[in-house]
């Protein structure tokens, strides 16, 4: 007799999913004001505007003669120099046929027409200039506000602060800024199996690797990360370290714990002290991707091997981290590049493979790959420079235009 076979539900579309994460981000709203030597790596809470003009006065953009000629079009024309003007120092206004010696940095005087480059002047015996083309109207003038009119916004709310961005709010006197608080991020890794480095491994025993660039790439991105150490493979201690994270985090992340095997608690404690609303994603590696809430708690259920969870994580994770830190949204933008590999068999899912680029004759540039592309390969992860997007159903053949994402603009935004 035939038994019915066991039905499961369609995973789902990877863009549909990370839409749907995406939505489901709502923004820290609490801010803080820090000094500018604090704020390097913080995520802007709002727009700054400039109280000032930048340059705040009209002065020359190189050493040279401030001319104020009777005639511009004039040439050879012939200037008194009536003063000398270094940077810090203040010119008086000049009179028709006068030119001020004037160095790179200083206030233009009053009725400048023109700096002319000193190498363009003649110097007479008797101490005026001749000058013996005409000069552009405003030539080497630096206008007041020309790089920054005041009131105009220099910096935007949810840029992520670099030291040039803390060098231009300095530029125009600003010694405060206001940023978001800091994402508190619980993060919870499960298994039995894990011990950590440094320890000897017993037997069924691995080292555990998902704690290290996870908390490496939580911290670059400037969140508060909360681990409590590696949570035992039971229901009960499941349940109340999601509990205790609940209570103090803005998000909690596991590894482990979300797929279908009997020792797979995470899902299961999820759905009792809140939901699941995003579940089996049709992408490989990484399919086992939850996302749904822990009380009211934002939770985020990683796949216990290290690629899968490496790659779901800077493919979903990370643009759901900068989405709550109020962030500009995240778009996959992949890069055309020629494959130098085969990749003969097609997956019903949509595939991240490992990759990197290799320069090959004439200064082609072709992508290799790593040839073992197993969920539990890290030194695929360690090697690669990017990943490869093979859409489902499909293959690649050496010489094909295929789609890269560079890591270092998944990672850093």
């Amino acid at each position: 007799m035939n038994q019915p076979r066991s039905t499961r539900a369609p995973l789902m579309d990877f863009d549909l999913a990370r839409e749907r994460l995406l939505s489901f981000a709502r923004v820290i709203a609490q801010a803080e004001e820090v000094s500018l030597l604090q704020a390097n790596g913080r995520v802007l809470a709002q727009a700054v505007p400039s109280p000032m003009d930048v340059p705040g006065f009209a002065n020359s953009a190189m050493d040279g003669y401030a001319i104020c000629p009777a005639s511009p079009t004039t040439v050879p024309m012939k200037l008194q120099v009536t003063q000398r003007i270094a940077a810090g120092s203040q010119g008086t206004a000049l009179q028709p046929g006068q030119a001020a010696r004037i160095f790179t940095g200083a206030p233009v005087p009053e009725n400048t027409y023109a700096v002319i480059a000193q190498e363009n002047v003649q110097l007479l015996e008797d101490g005026s200039v001749q000058i013996d083309k005409a000069v552009p109207e405003g030539e080497f003038v630096r206008a007041q506000g020309e790089d920054i009119a005041i009131g105009s916004d220099i910096l935007t709310a949810g840029s992520v602060l670099k030291p040039a961005h803390l060098a231009l709010a300095a530029s125009v006197g600003i010694t405060t800024l206001t940023v978001r608080r800091r994402l508190k991020v619980a993060l919870l890794l499960t298994g039995d199996e894990l011990i950590e480095p440094g320890q000897p491994l017993g037997p069924g025993q691995i080292y555990n690797s998902n704690r290290y660039w996870l908390q490496a790439l939580l911290t670059q991105l400037g969140c508060d990360v909360m681990d409590p150490g590696i949570v035992p493979d039971t229901p009960h201690d499941t349940k109340v370290a999601l509990h205790t994270a609940s209570e103090q985090a803005d998000l909690i992340i596991t590894c482990g714990g979300v797929s279908v095997g009997e020792e797979d608690h995470v899902r299961a404690a999820v759905e009792s002290m809140g939901h699941i609303d995003l579940w089996q994603i049709a992408m490989k590696p990484g399919k086992p991707l939850a996302y749904g809430k822990v009380h009211e708690t934002d939770f985020l259920g990683l796949p216990g091997n290290p690629v899968s969870a490496y790659v779901t994580f800077v493919l979903m994770a990370l643009p759901f981290l900068r989405a709550k830190l109020g962030m500009a949204a995240p778009v996959l933008a992949p890069q055309p590049m020629i494959a130098g590999f085969d990749w003969p068999k097609p997956d019903r899912r949509r595939e991240f493979i490992r990759v990197r680029r290799r320069r090959v004759s004439q200064g082609a540039v072709v992508l290799e790959h790593w040839p073992n592309q197993g969920s539990g390969v890290m030194s695929s992860v360690a090697w690669a420079d990017g990943l490869v997007d093979i859409p489902a159903g499909s293959t690649i053949r050496a010489g094909d235009t295929v789609s890269y994402l560079p890591l270092s603009d998944l990672i850093e935004g």
